[in-house]
């Protein structure tokens, strides 16, 4: 009797799931329209909505494209726009959510003053907030959810799916710091300081809502301190940012430390800062080690150590330049950014224009006096030229010399100094004249000795 009860079970629930797949489940849509009357428009809205509900989607899209066509000037017409959106949506996969997406564009554009362009504009959002992947992993569906969550921020600050889309944004966020983040401590481990310290600044200038910015922080000004000593100040201004802004961080007292050695002033800790960080430790639901092992079978990033309150960044990321690209000195090229790279490229504007038919390389060489205005002729013709200039310090390298390689090339230096001191006190003493002495950048070059006077 059991395994016949059993098996008749078996097939109910076979039974069930077979007329669920088939579009006889019932999802409820959300339809605003209330009103019951017998026009034909509402009869096909209202056909076309319960096919949505049970996953009809291609007769319902085809009811409403009819209610569009037949009806132009019908009270449902934006309503049916919107629900073959909704359509779309429901009916989910790559190209379903792809045609939704545009779809709801459509109805922005055509409807932009309803209450319904905000729901649309959050659907769009959440499109790219389902498909974003992790933070090691291709970052365009996560790009594209920040700019549409930004975008209905911006444009209906005072709509009722604001406050879930500010939290969307903070997720949003939350991975594509990670993303950045996981760049900047690969170059680090490399020991590509130049390269570690760009992604990095990004992060903390970027993302300070970041669950690791503190930890971008410290790895920030280590980057820095190991570059040499002309970047001193920016690692003092991270492990400053670090004390202020983040005061609870394990880091905190290792920064105050370092900034002590550095002999420069410790801050204060900012109030704010630290209420906000206390507020996130206590509701932060840290992921335990069953979870973690979990995670990797998942497609989904894990979002749960995003910022829970502040205000999310409302501009695009924009990478910086790195400190081993050699910037301009006051002034830029034609062209160029203000303190950017120059170019060494010149156009000039030539006098005579019969040269262009006559010659076919004239364009390769300008005319005499064409590059340099006579107004800007140097009047002194003994000036001196650029290389006497002050010599420029060596740009920052991502694989610095240690402490034995200096102190190796430190002996090398001086041995040679030695070396020529000899050869210029024997050549005083044989009366021929001494060797140039080689100057090196290490250690001074020897002064050769005077010739004692002879006695007549």
């Amino acid at each position: 009797m059991y395994p016949r009860a059993l098996h008749n079970l078996v097939a109910l629930a076979a039974l069930a799931g077979l007329l669920s797949s088939c579009g006889l489940r019932r999802h409820k849509y959300a339809d605003p329209i209330t009103k019951n009357t017998e026009q034909p428009d509402k009869v096909l809205f209202d056909r076309a909505i319960n096919d949505i509900e049970h996953s009809r989607y291609e007769i319902a899209r085809l009811t409403l494209q009819t209610l569009i066509n037949t009806y132009d000037s019908s009270e449902f017409l934006a309503k049916a726009k919107l629900a073959i959106a909704d359509s779309w949506f429901r009916e989910g996969g790559s190209h379903g959510l792809a045609q939704a997406e545009a779809e709801y564009k459509d109805f922005e554009l055509f409807y932009p003053q309803m209450e319904e362009s905000a729901e649309a504009q959050e659907r769009v959002c959440d499109i790219h907030y389902k498909q974003m992947d992790k933070a090691d992993r291709d970052p365009l569906h996560a790009i594209r959810a920040e700019d549409e969550c930004r975008q209905l921020l911006m444009q209906y600050p005072n709509s009722k799916f604001a406050p879930e889309t500010q939290q969307k944004l903070r997720d949003v966020q939350e991975v594509l710091a990670a993303h950045e983040y996981t760049a900047g401590v690969f170059y680090h481990h490399k020991g590509a300081m130049p390269a570690a310290a760009n992604r990095l600044t990004g992060v903390v200038d970027q993302y300070p809502l970041f669950s690791m910015a503190d930890e971008a922080l410290w790895m920030l000004g280590d980057s820095y301190e190991r570059m040499g000593d002309r970047f001193e100040d920016k690692a003092a201004t991270a492990y400053t940012r670090i004390v202020k802004d983040y005061p609870l961080s394990g880091h905190a007292e290792a920064a105050r430390k370092k900034l002590e050695a550095m002999k420069r002033p410790v801050p204060e800790a900012d109030p704010v800062a630290y209420a906000r960080m206390k507020y996130e430790l206590e509701n932060r639901n840290a992921p335990n080690r069953i979870t973690r092992a979990l995670d990797m079978f998942k497609s989904r990033p894990d979002t749960r150590l995003a910022a829970k309150g502040g205000t999310p960044t409302m501009t695009i990321l924009r990478p910086g330049i790195p400190v081993s690209v050699p910037q301009g000195a006051g002034t830029a090229a034609p062209g160029a950014a203000a303190g950017g790279v120059g170019s060494d490229v010149t156009a000039a504007i030539g006098g005579d224009t019969k040269e262009l038919d006559t010659r076919p390389d004239a364009r390769a060489n300008p005319p005499a006096g064409a590059a340099v205005p006579p107004a800007a002729a140097p009047a002194d013709q003994t000036a001196k030229p650029a290389d006497a200039a002050a010599p420029q310090q060596p740009f920052a390298t991502n694989h610095p010399l240690s402490e034995k390689d200096k102190k190796l090339a430190m002996k090398k230096a001086q041995e040679k100094a030695k070396q020529q001191q000899k050869a210029a006190i024997k050549a005083a003493k044989s009366g021929s004249a001494p060797p140039p002495a080689q100057t090196s950048p290490q250690a001074p070059a020897a002064q050769p000795a005077q010739t004692p006077p002879q006695d007549k």
